[in-house]
């Protein structure tokens, strides 16, 4: 299949700088800076049964991230929201995964000046996207630890969502080289930070535990801690050191892309018995309720 035929197979709609059209026909100016030099933020919503979930939330965070990288865009968060409805309508998706990206733009002729470029807003709804397929969801996913450090806080604050994802792809090559299917990047301090796209949490006595620094604070991270209260868990938010997640009862990872996903296989060893344990299955089960929620959920005016 070439490229023509790839995109011909594609779903969905874009808005492009301020212009819809098909997400088969949405490109990026090459010049860009979002394209030549990364410098761009995004964020991710999904839609389940035709409502967003935690839409503010995800549009919220992709403002701090602009904020953080000195960006702006002539759009208040209820316009970009509407832009996402929008696009997820006219797309007639049920279940879609939908971004939202600034990139810095192209500076004028003569001049690298990033302070003289118009920032340019990318919004696009696909089909849903899963981080891992059903039998992964079923019977848990194979994790390694990556021997590729994650790029450091005091280089980039991981809390902005962005484009430097070659030290995360590096990790995706291992775990496929590992016969794995997914990776946790390590610091250089001994501790773990996330994965490629995911957080991670280790369960142990009851109790779960997440990395406090060096990773992308996910949404479905923070539903987690929610539940977490509503169970009357102990959730800590702290350093966790590799020799950690060897040990763990139980490992999982949250996303927008799929929600909660058992880990039941580190470093080639079974966590726990091997199977998704029990704790991780029933935060999976009131994750998903959620989705029922109005309080949490943007319902999609569909034209039909």
């Amino acid at each position: 299949m070439d490229v023509v035929d790839e995109m011909a197979a594609v779903r969905g709609t874009a808005f492009m700088d301020g212009r819809w059209m098909p997400l088969a026909e949405a490109s990026v100016p090459i010049l860009d800076r979002g394209f030549v030099r990364s410098d761009a933020t995004y964020d991710v919503a999904h839609v389940w049964k035709g409502r967003f979930f935690r839409l503010m939330d995800h549009v919220e965070r992709f403002q701090a991230s602009m904020a953080g990288l000195r960006m702006s865009l002539p759009y208040s968060a209820e316009q970009i929201a509407g832009i996402m409805v929008e696009c997820t309508a006219r797309s007639g998706l049920r279940d879609a995964y939908v971004q939202v990206t600034c990139t810095r733009g192209m500076p004028p002729a003569g001049t690298r000046d990033p302070r003289l470029c118009r920032n340019r807003l990318y919004v696009f709804a696909q089909p849903f996207v899963w981080i891992a397929d059903e039998q992964q969801r079923r019977d848990g996913l194979r994790m390694i630890l990556s021997t590729t450090q994650r790029i450091p806080p005091e280089s980039l604050d991981q809390r902005i969502k962005n484009f430097h994802w070659l030290d995360l792809t590096m990790g995706i090559f291992e775990a496929y080289d590992r016969d794995a299917t997914v990776c946790a990047m390590p610091a250089a301090d001994g501790t773990i930070t996330e994965g490629p796209g995911f957080n991670i949490f280790v369960v142990k006595d009851g109790a779960l535990a997440t990395p406090e620094r060096g990773m992308f604070e996910g949404i479905t991270r923070r539903t987690v801690f929610e539940i977490a209260a509503d169970l009357q868990l102990r959730c800590e938010v702290r350093p966790v050191r590799a020799e950690e997640v060897v040990a763990a009862d139980e490992i999982f990872v949250t996303s927008t892309a799929g929600g909660v996903t058992p880990v039941t296989s580190y470093e080639g060893r079974p966590v726990g018995d091997g199977r998704p344990g029990p704790l991780t299955a029933r935060i999976t089960e009131l994750y998903w309720r959620r989705h029922e929620d109005d309080a949490f959920c943007t319902p999609v005016p569909y034209a039909d």
